[in-house]
């Protein structure tokens, strides 16, 4: 027998159920909306993550007539001792730049009562990981002609544990989503087994296969999971896309997470079809076997 006859068994099944269809089409929607979202609240949240851990970690801001001999002592010093990737020194001149910068387009006060003798020169660094972060700060404190020290600690820490509770708690809601899915695809599909029982000794009686009788089943399993995860699909773009430029304002300029790229958004919707598949599949299978003990 050919796909194409399977697949027209397969769509005759779904027209007699409607109901039953929509249920399992609507199962599947609950469960992929809820896997989407969790996805993008965490590819979200790690890219955040990665942004801070990817800045100048922590600043020194020297005191006034630290000479640049003094400042390069010190740089050298945090490469020889501790793992520092990356410094960068800035002056005075550089350091009015980018307070003009940050205040432009506000009031013309606050750019026009600040001059370059009054800002700090500092120095930026960055380390390999969030752990080296305290030493190189405590170091950099116990420096004569350094008078603040300056990192976000308390930034990177909350972001790793939201980053960390998000995976853990949507995981768990997917799973359970997902599970719930194939017990109602079995369920549903178990139940059209039933009801076409006598049909299925008929056919059994006229020598039909098993693959004949189950892969019908399986395609129809498969239909309702790439319904569900399809159209959760589209639900989730749609108000991305509308609510882009509002969530968009929230964000600092140097890692907009918004609007998401297509080619993203075509790798979850591949995804999502991908799984839809198997879980889909599996609850007809598991039907079948429990109810055609075939």
């Amino acid at each position: 027998m050919s796909f194409r006859n399977y697949v027209k068994f397969a769509k005759r099944n779904i027209k007699r159920t409607p109901f039953q269809a929509a249920a399992a089409s609507l199962s599947m929607f609950s469960a992929f909306l809820a896997l989407i979202s969790f996805l993008l609240i965490s590819i979200g949240l790690q890219s955040a993550l990665q942004f801070y851990e990817s800045r100048p970690q922590v600043i020194a801001f020297f005191k006034d007539g630290t000479t640049i001999e003094d400042i390069r002592s010190i740089e050298d010093n945090l490469k020889n001792h501790y793992p520092v990737t990356k410094t960068k020194y800035i002056s005075k001149e550089e350091a009015l730049q980018i307070y003009k910068r940050l205040n432009q387009g506000k009031d013309p006060l606050l750019t026009e009562l600040v001059t370059a003798s009054t800002l700090p020169p500092s120095l930026e660094v960055s380390t390999i990981t969030l752990s080296d972060l305290a030493p190189v700060a405590e170091a950099l404190k116990q420096e004569p002609v350094v008078e603040d020290v300056v990192f976000p600690e308390d930034v990177v820490a909350n972001l790793s544990t939201a980053t960390l509770l998000v995976r853990i708690i949507g995981g768990a809601i997917v799973i359970y989503l997902i599970l719930y899915a194939i017990m109602q695809i079995l369920m549903i599909i178990g139940f059209k087994i039933r009801l076409k029982r006598n049909e299925i000794e008929t056919m059994r009686l006229l020598g039909a296969s098993t693959s004949f009788i189950r892969i019908p089943f399986i395609l129809e399993g498969m239909f309702y999971g790439v319904t569900g995860a399809t159209t959760a699909w589209i639900v989730v773009y749609i108000l991305l896309w509308y609510f882009s430029p509002y969530i968009q304002g929230g964000y600092v300029s140097e890692f907009r997470l918004l609007p998401v790229n297509p080619v993203l958004m075509l790798a979850l919707l591949l995804i999502s079809v991908v799984v839809a598949c198997i879980v889909g599949a599996l609850g007809s299978f598991g039907a079948t076997r429990r109810y055609l003990r075939i």
